[in-house]
């Protein structure tokens, strides 16, 4: 049976080469074969689509066919149709140089278990979403996101995070950084951003036009106190991660989140709240978001990438009345929206529930991993930051080895674990590691804590 023009490939073929249809024919398809266009097993069309296709006689693609199959570059067989039969040995390409290999255990912070992403629920909920979706979802949307979506989240916003959110005065970004981006090129000033803090973040802020400001933090957590002084009299806005700092772990103590707020009243600035790790903390109610306590001059950012998976690239911002309708113009021209389908199936996770029972699933599981820690490391190896979130901090005394030999150390016995060095805007203040425990399997958790342990002791 002839194999249809519908159901084989489209193929690219330039017929321009001298001599006549037929030579050109199969000078391009040696080409395309020759230069990896056309793969091996690549089904061709049949010879009467072909001809139809470029408006040859079916017997010109037959006897180029023919020809290319004498000499190797297709086969033929009966009721199968024909197919690229391989292509002459490429040169070796250019040596470069071998990749490092992956770490046997991987203690980096950063990233959640992706192996918990509730495959399950989300199909199910995107299920229901699209099975009710209107047909307009499937077009361009508003740069503000699914009003599904948007009405989801200020239900669980203010139940779970105590965030007064209105749906009207929220946007849906393609993740934290793509928000964040948006604010450092709609604010239009100085920016101060925690210092240590993530280097990346830092380098999207000076991207999108804005000046990079250092705002130290110290065991009571971010110093507000200083803001609108000294080396941060310019900033327009300042960036705090209040619930969990990062990296340092630390919460920001009652008395800074109140300097935050009136800094940003006194000064017409604004406060952006980094809700990182804001639904896992361990040994108490989570901190409710600063947001609430003047939802005028507080952006509340969150997203999806820590409680389901960075893959899904959602985040959402609620926002001040007077930043509404510019950062919804940035929006739209950096990609107009972000796509629907994900945002659809969230919100009908968040709605049914779902969401809250994979968070404390999450939650229960990342305290386990977290008390192992402490157990394995806490009496010799005191560890910051434990009360909430994904990593933990170990301070490496000044008489001891360095930030850098203890990395390299840990690598050499097939573990990855983060430095503090580069998060520090300038000159270190301190040395010191960043235990992620979420990355690992749950199978093989122990064995990584067990080798940290090991390499900590210099054994």
């Amino acid at each position: 049976m002839n194999i249809e023009w519908a159901n084989s490939v489209d193929l690219h073929l330039d017929l321009e080469a001298a001599g006549g249809r037929r030579q050109a024919l199969e000078q391009a398809l040696r080409e395309a074969i020759r230069s990896g266009r056309l793969a091996p097993q690549t089904r061709l069309p049949s010879t009467r689509a072909l001809a139809a296709g470029l408006h040859l006689a079916r017997n010109t693609v037959a006897a180029a066919y023919e020809q290319l199959t004498a000499e190797g570059y297709l086969s033929a067989r009966v009721g199968s149709g024909t197919e690229v039969a391989g292509a002459p040995p490429r040169p070796a390409p250019a040596s470069v140089p071998a990749a490092p290999a992956a770490p046997r255990f991987d203690l980096r912070p950063g990233s959640p278990e992706v192996g918990t992403f509730p495959v399950d629920a989300w199909l199910r909920a995107t299920r229901r979403a699209l099975a009710g979706a209107p047909v307009s979802a499937y077009d361009y949307g508003d740069p503000r996101g699914r009003p599904e979506l948007r009405a989801a989240l200020a239900d669980y916003l203010g139940r779970a995070r105590g965030v007064l959110a209105d749906p009207e005065r929220m946007l849906i970004c393609s993740g934290y950084v793509q928000a964040l981006g948006l604010l450092a090129r709609t604010i239009g000033g100085p920016i101060a951003l925690e210092d240590p803090g993530l280097a990346f973040h830092r380098e999207v802020v000076r991207h999108h036009g804005a000046e990079v400001l250092a705002l130290p933090v110290d065991e009571l957590g971010a110093r507000t106190d200083l803001l609108g002084r000294d080396g941060l009299l310019s900033a327009r806005a300042a960036v705090l991660t209040p619930a969990h700092q990062y990296p340092m772990g630390v919460t920001l103590h009652p008395a800074r989140r109140r300097a935050a707020v009136a800094w940003a009243r006194t000064h017409d600035a604004v406060v952006v709240e980094d809700d990182y790790d804001g639904e896992f903390r361990y040994d108490r109610q989570p901190v409710g978001a600063l947001q609430a306590m003047s939802p005028e001059h507080v952006v509340y950012i969150g997203t999806a990438a820590k409680t389901l998976g960075p893959a899904l690239r959602l985040a959402w911002m609620v926002l001040p009345e007077r930043l509404m309708e510019p950062l919804t113009a940035a929006k739209r021209l950096a990609d107009l929206h972000t796509e629907s389908i994900g945002q659809l199936a969230l919100a009908d996770l968040i709605t049914s529930h779902a969401y809250d029972r994979h968070i404390r699933s999450c939650r229960l599981n990342y305290r386990r991993r977290r008390d192992l820690l402490i157990d394995r490391l806490g009496r010799r190896h005191p560890l910051g930051g434990v009360a909430a979130g994904m990593h933990a901090v170990i301070d490496l005394p000044a008489g001891g080895p360095g930030e850098a030999d203890v990395v390299a150390s840990a690598a050499a016995r097939g573990l990855a674990v983060g430095a503090l060095g580069p998060h520090w805007h300038t000159a270190p203040a301190a040395q010191g590691l960043i235990i992620g425990y979420a990355t690992p399997s749950r199978a093989s958790y122990p064995a990584a804590v067990d080798l940290l342990a090991r390499t900590l002791h210099g054994r």
